[in-house]
């Protein structure tokens, strides 16, 4: 078919290009180099070229949960890749391409070439990819999360396996074993997959499993941070900001390159995954203020944060600014428990899906007593 033919059945149809890239070990050093082709589907419009794009991917949380549960009982995390998972997703379009560059058919230039599965660069890759793994799982008697849609737990009598997805790279952990010998060996009938063994690098983010616990840090991501902003130089600080600070917006003042700054603010909120000490200072650089009422000058909005632990260990946090304007400390609070309650429903629902039910009730601890007044008064409850 020619693109004239595609234009006229109203298929989608895309150019191609190669794409280069070295994949990287934890300390930065060059682990291969890889070759891809990639479809041009920055090209593509929505409702034309495409209608569902949207694929799930697990939350830093859940992750994190994960890794406090096995450190707690003593499991051990292992790791899988699918190689070049999105090419195993199956289109529900028709869609056409150019004959990529090297692979061109002498004296039929003009023509394209049918796409059976997905390429890379498709907006809809992901989703195809997502619906065949998803659909794997639950063909092999794995029970989807309906808390987070990227985890998945099949429980045998009384051994369970728990797998998190996080596109095509998966964890699992669980109390058996031999349940992770037939998990990946049942994997590898499905997809070409790579074993990587015990969990040591995942998301940017290093993991050192011993015997005594499972340590975990941002070492490397935080070095290549620095440098990529030119701060591997600076001086060493015991606290990252001023305690107490107020920033507002300086209209007067010079002007930053906007694609800069949100790169920087970006990367340390990614760092913050790890790193709750940072993350009142690296919430004030995106207009964050103290967890104070009315805390930021300029709109002078309140900020609500929370961190849950698991015995001793904090496993999530937040530092978010309220997307209200309260007019008292008692509402400021309460508009924060509010919060940390709704994520300690959504926790606890997480933990009984993975057959950790919390028999007790969660204590939120709050310091307004105008605050828990107001909780306990009926009347007020609007």
């Amino acid at each position: 078919m020619n693109f004239q033919e595609a234009f006229e059945k109203k298929t989608w149809r895309t150019a191609m290009d190669w794409v280069y890239k070295a994949k990287k070990k934890s300390k930065g050093e060059v682990e291969r180099y890889k070759a891809r082709l990639v479809a041009k589907g920055y090209s593509q419009r929505a409702d034309i070229d495409y209608d569902e794009i949207f694929a799930p991917v697990a939350r830093l949380e859940t992750v994190r949960l994960i890794i406090s549960l096995a450190a707690q009982n003593k499991w051990k995390i292992h790791q899988i890749d699918v190689k070049s998972a999105f090419l195993n997703g199956v289109l529900d379009e028709e869609v056409y391409i150019e004959q990529p560059q090297g692979y061109e058919v002498k004296g039929e230039k003009e023509k394209v070439l049918k796409l059976k599965k997905a390429l890379y660069g498709l907006k809809q890759a992901p989703r195809a990819w997502n619906a065949r793994i998803d659909k794997y799982f639950q063909d092999k008697n794995f029970i989807k999360c309906p808390y987070e849609h990227t985890l998945y737990i099949k429980a045998q009598g009384g051994d369970i396996l728990i797998v998190c997805l996080y596109v095509d790279d998966l964890i699992f952990t669980g109390n058996n074993p031999t349940m992770f010998e037939e998990f990946k060996k049942e994997m590898t009938k499905e997809f070409e997959m790579t074993d990587i063994g015990l969990m040591t690098y995942y998301l940017d983010i290093e993991v050192k499993q011993e015997d005594y616990g499972i340590l975990i840090t941002q070492e490397g991501y935080a070095k290549e941070v620095l440098k990529k902003f030119k701060m591997d130089d600076a001086n060493l600080v015991s606290t990252p900001m001023e305690c107490g600070i107020k920033l507002s917006k300086h209209e007067e003042g010079e002007t930053v390159d906007p694609s800069l700054f949100k790169s920087l603010v970006g990367s340390l909120r990614y760092l913050t995954c790890m790193r709750p000490d940072i993350l009142y200072a690296v919430g004030v650089l995106v207009g964050y203020s103290d967890s104070d009422w009315g805390g930021d000058v300029d709109d002078r909005k309140s900020t609500s944060g929370f961190v849950f632990y698991i015995g001793n260990t904090a496993f999530t946090w937040m530092s978010q600014k309220q997307p209200i304007v309260t007019l008292s400390t008692c509402e400021a609070e309460y508009v924060e428990a509010t919060s940390c309650v709704c994520h300690a429903i959504w926790l606890r629902n997480l933990l009984k899906e993975l057959s950790l039910p919390q028999k007790e009730p969660t204590k939120i601890f709050v310091d307004n007593k105008s605050a828990i007044a107001l909780a306990k008064n009926p009347v007020f409850h609007d």
